[in-house]
């Protein structure tokens, strides 16, 4: 019987500045246990999650672009991080020149996919650290998750974003006959304002129980946590941050199971 690959989890927007990569980093955090290991890959040339989780710029190679451009076997790029059972592939610059050198490829929207193939059995889960906009390298990330979660800064526009994200996912399943799940929608940088609340009252009420219950407000600690290159579990455990990371983790194991091939 073939080895039960671990799911994939794609933290995705086509809008920068959403809080992808504190989901990412953090959410991976909370979601490694004992009995549940992680694997976190950073597809984002900008190297944030990376950075965040205490690789300095100057160390990032081998890094995801090595595996996936350079065909590096996997697990020469895997590093551990300073959370248990969390472990890390780097992005670097390299990935800025992804989609040049992926559009001459053959099945080029499958290559991740593809790669996927060779995470060890070890891991339960796999998160994917995607770049803003939707560029190749991007709907290689669409088309290798399983499920996909999207963090939406409640920010004015944001609901005309969430349009144009699901209206792109509806023509990429049409056109290559993908169907990436979406396990749910993250609301974050909330703030105390009336028109904050407004704004995530909005996209309650279009988007229902797509969105998850638990909300990421902006705070001191989570701020500070990159500039430390510590998660939040390590930069302030009993913070109000932390808590809302680990409500997250369990709606997320919750919705996990039915979004697996």
């Amino acid at each position: 019987m073939p080895e039960k690959l671990p799911i994939t989890l794609a933290v995705t927007n086509t809008k920068g500045g959403v809080g992808k990569t504190t989901t990412a980093v953090n959410l991976a955090a909370a979601l490694a246990a004992p009995n549940r290991r992680v694997l976190l890959i950073d597809l984002d040339s900008q190297a944030s999650a990376s950075a965040w989780l205490g690789v300095p710029r100057s160390r990032l190679n081998p890094s995801s672009a090595n595996w996936l451009l350079s065909h590096a076997p996997l697990r020469k790029v895997i590093r551990a991080t300073s959370t248990p059972n969390l472990d890390l592939v780097t992005a670097s610059l390299d990935l800025a020149s992804a989609d040049v050198t992926l559009c001459d490829v053959r099945g080029r929207e499958l290559v991740l996919r593809g790669r996927l193939e060779e995470v060890p059995a070890r891991y339960d889960l796999v998160m994917l650290d995607c770049s803003p906009g939707l560029s190749l390298l991007g709907i290689n990330a669409l088309i290798a998750a399983d499920a996909l979660m999207v963090p939406v800064a409640c920010r004015p526009l944001c609901l005309d974003g969430l349009v144009n994200f699901f209206g792109n996912l509806e023509r990429l399943r049409t056109r290559l006959r993908a169907a990436p799940r979406v396990l749910g929608i993250l609301l974050t940088l909330l703030d105390r304002t009336a028109e904050m609340r407004e704004i995530a009252e909005r996209i309650r009420a279009q988007y229902r129980d797509r969105v998850f219950h638990t909300e990421l407000r902006s705070s001191p600690q989570l701020a500070r946590a990159p500039l430390e290159a510590k998660t939040i579990f390590e930069a302030a455990p009993r913070s109000p941050s932390a808590d809302s990371f680990r409500r997250l983790a369990g709606e997320v194991l919750q919705r996990l199971p039915a979004a697996a091939r």
